[in-house]
This record gives C-alpha cells, sequence and structure tokens, in this order.
C-alpha cells in the first residue's frame, strides 16, 4: 500500500507544477492588468504600485518568485485588496463553499446510490426506467435552468425558503442551493451505481450465494455492493472537488459568498494572486481528492494495488 500511495504522490507533485505554470503565464498573457481602471493612473503611480508587488520584474523572475512562496505555503497579498491577503480572502471564502459543497455531496451519495440499486434490482421495470429518467433530466437540466425554477416555485409562489443570501449558514438558506449542487450529481451517480450493481449481480460469486439461499439483501449488501461501487469511487474524487470548491452560478444566483464567485470577479479585475490562490488550492484538493479516490478504490478493489 505505501508503494501505491508512493507512486501517486510522485505523479502528483509534477502535475501540481504544470498547472500552477500554465496558470501562471496564461493570466499574465490575458489583456488588461490590475491596475487598469475608467481613471488611468498616473505612469508614475502605477509604475511604483507594480514594484510595490513585483511587477516589474522579468516574467522569469516573477514566476520563481511566486513558486518560491507557495512552496513556503505563502500566496502573497491581493492586488485589489491591499488590507487583505490571499490565505485571508480564501479562509474567509471557503468555509461556505466547503459546507455546501459536502452537503450536497451527502445528499447525492445517498439518493443517487439508492436511485442506483433500486434501479439495477428491478431492472426494466417501472421504478428503472422513472429513476433512470429523472437522472438523464438531472444530467441535462443545467444548473442555471434549475436554480431559478426552484426560487420561482419555493421562494416566490410558495415562500416557503428565502430565495437567496447566506444569513450566516442557516439551514432554510442551504436548502436550496444543496439541491441544486446535489440533483446533477445525484443523477450520475445513480446511474454509475446501476451500471456497476447489474453487472455485479451478474458475477459468479453472486449467483453462487443466491444459490446457496441467502437473503436478497444479503446477497446485494455483502457480495454485489461492494464491487458495484468500483465506478462510482474512481468519479468521486474530481466530482467531490468540484462541489467543496463552489460553482459559480449557484453562488451568483444564491447571492452566496463562497469561492466560486469571488474566483470569477478576481479574474474579471486581473487579481493574479488570488486568481492563482484559488488554483492551486482547486488543484490541489482534486490531487488529493484523487489520490483518496485512488485509496478507496484500492480497499473496493484489491486487484488495483497489484497494479
Amino acid at each position: 500500500m505505501l508503494r501505491f500511495i508512493a507512486r501517486r504522490l510522485l505523479v502528483a507533485g509534477p502535475t501540481l507544477l504544470v498547472v500552477i505554470t500554465l496558470a501562471f503565464f496564461m493570466m499574465r498573457a490575458a489583456p488588461g492588468g490590475p491596475f487598469d481602471t475608467e481613471r488611468r493612473l498616473p505612469p508614475a503611480v502605477e509604475q511604483n504600485l507594480k514594484a510595490r508587488y513585483g511587477l516589474d520584474r522579468p516574467l522569469g523572475e516573477q514566476y520563481l518568485a511566486y513558486l518560491k512562496g507557495v512552496v513556503q505555503g505563502d500566496f502573497g497579498p491581493s492586488l485589489k485588496y491591499p488590507d487583505k491577503s490571499v490565505a485571508d480572502i480564501l479562509s474567509q471564502n471557503a468555509p461556505v463553499s466547503l459546507r455546501l459543497g459536502l452537503a450536497a455531496l451527502v445528499l447525492a451519495l445517498a439518493t443517487g446510490v439508492s436511485l442506483g440499486i433500486l434501479a439495477a434490482l428491478r431492472r426494466n421495470g417501472l421504478l428503472d426506467i422513472g429513476a433512470m429518467g429523472l437522472a438523464v433530466l438531472g444530467v441535462c437540466v443545467p444548473t442555471f435552468v434549475t436554480a431559478p425554477l426552484l426560487i420561482l416555485l419555493f421562494g416566490s409562489t410558495l415562500q416557503w425558503l428565502p430565495n437567496g443570501g447566506w444569513n450566516g449558514g442557516a439551514l432554510p438558506n442551504m436548502i436550496l442551493p444543496v439541491i441544486v449542487l446535489a440533483l446533477p450529481q445525484a443523477a450520475i451517480i445513480s446511474r454509475l451505481t446501476r451500471a456497476g450493481m447489474i453487472e455485479a449481480l451478474a458475477a459468479g460469486h453472486v449467483r453462487t450465494a443466491r444459490a446457496r439461499g441467502l437473503p436478497e439483501r444479503a446477497v446485494v449488501l455483502r457480495h454485489a455492493l461492494r464491487p458495484a461501487l468500483t465506478p462510482l469511487v474512481s468519479y468521486l474524487g474530481p466530482a467531490a472537488a468540484g462541489l467543496l470548491t463552489g460553482s459559480l452560478v449557484v453562488e451568483k444566483i444564491f447571492n452566496l459568498p463562497g469561492l466560486g464567485k469571488f474566483f470569477v470577479i478576481s479574474a474579471l479585475q486581473r487579481d493574479y494572486t488570488v486568481v492563482m490562490g484559488m488554483i492551486v488550492v482547486y488543484a490541489g484538493l482534486v490531487l488529493f481528492l484523487n489520490l483518496l479516490g485512488d485509496l478507496l478504490l484500492a480497499v473496493v478493489d484489491p486487484r488495483v494495488r497489484l497494479s
């Protein structure tokens, strides 16, 4: 197992370096700059600002200085908010996205796995057709359509839930964003679970368990569920990273102060350090969750440890 983890870590390091390098030079290549405003600053003032943040140095030096800071855990100051560092901005906005994403992930797993198992057990029946029809609908309908419809129904018409806002993370304010985030993931998870369960139920050891007279519940939970979850475990890494780091559309529609909304604002303002900090955090989270997914996959399917 340790060799398995070491191989994954050896791949993660260069991958993160490539992501940082591409993001750094792409940000610098984009037109405009952090000090471009409707009223152009005097050349002397703009030059002093660039010197203060090291933007007057050659691009190669800026890149090496940034890598040194990342290694030390320092993402630098924000170029648009002088009184805040990138770490401060991340710490203020990350809890919102993490809380929403974790709740959406739990809901998507519980709903998707349950629907997938039931659909596989009632293959080609009404339950299967209905569940997979809802799954296709969940995948095809984008969140920028689902969110306004739910707001119109439960917020404006029935007035059961607030239309938006964070309100300190109050439960009523979280319900609609969590549902909108979870719906497409639950749809994908249900399809993956159904496909894995159908394949697992046709395996020889499952047929043997049934032939020995074991109850159907025991056959499904003890013998079929574990191998059926193999495709799902592989998918959960990037899916969880996407949910935990926030969704721009959902956070914008519901006016939530999360990472996704702030990422786009910073990109439009050319706040290089904030955008780079969020990219590094997101890439690191994706790599960590993929590693965690690989470890879970090795537990579910011991053959992975030998590959």
